[in-house]
């Protein structure tokens, strides 16, 4: 019978812009129209900030409260924000470069076992994205977005949403707001998901589920080779 996201997703989720894939995926955008959001969003953030006056810093190690202070007391007066809360001790800070330099220095200090800079473009989900927000807003405004067939975990709620039109304001949010990812897993782990399938290159996020849910299984599906694994985790799923 094959896969079928109304049938057998409990929910669908995506981290960043895999969120926009996961709404298609649900029907919810169509793929033309997830093309153009996601080109015109890339854009838009390219064009926030110019190149070298943003970055972005992974803390290893650190509960995400902790990592959430050093971020503010990195800032003085500055933009340092937690861009994603990953899982597993691994927090991503966002925004004015000498601010997130401050925040490795810091980072270091309260117990981090390890803090670097990453190799971004720009510095995402921070608040100086707001330019990019305002484009996302105005295309988003432009296209149509129907109810998931199966629930969307918001990466700024960690919550479910159907509503088309709160959809659109938290794919707004999303731009200069926090990646919720370890809620986002925690709240399916909890409400009886323990089988997440990765749809997409790589294998990170299924990593990062097995350490976030205990006993969950992360299935990652990056081509043809893996659609047999895929298939007998599924009607394993369905048979349970």
């Amino acid at each position: 019978a094959g896969f079928s996201v109304a049938r057998d997703a409990a929910f669908v989720a995506g981290h960043s812009l895999g969120e926009y894939s996961a709404l298609a995926a649900a029907g919810s955008l169509s793929i033309s129209d997830t093309a153009r959001l996601l080109r015109t969003r890339g854009l838009a953030m390219q064009k926030a900030v110019p190149v070298g006056v943003g970055a972005m810093a992974a803390l290893l190690g650190l509960d995400y409260e902790i990592a959430v202070a050093v971020a503010n007391e990195a800032a003085q007066g500055q933009v340092c924000q937690a861009a994603n809360d990953n899982g597993g001790g691994q927090v991503v800070v966002s925004g004015d470069k000498a601010a997130v330099e401050r925040a490795l220095e810091i980072a270091k200090i309260k117990g981090a076992k390890r803090a670097m800079l990453l190799p971004v473009s720009a510095p995402f989900h921070c608040r100086l994205m707001q330019s990019a927000a305002d484009v996302m807003a105005k295309a988003l405004a432009e296209v149509t977005i129907r109810q998931p067939a199966s629930p969307l975990v918001s990466n700024v709620l960690a919550s479910p949403i159907t509503d088309p039109d709160e959809i659109r304001r938290r794919l707004i949010e999303q731009v200069t707001g926090t990646v919720r990812w370890r809620e986002s897993v925690a709240y399916m782990a909890g409400h009886g998901v323990t089988r997440f399938f990765e749809i997409g290159a790589g294998k990170v996020l299924s990593g990062l589920v097995k350490r976030i849910a205990e006993g969950a299984v992360g299935i990652s599906v990056s081509g043809p080779n893996d659609l047999a694994v895929a298939k007998d985790a599924l009607a394993a799923a369905q048979t349970a």
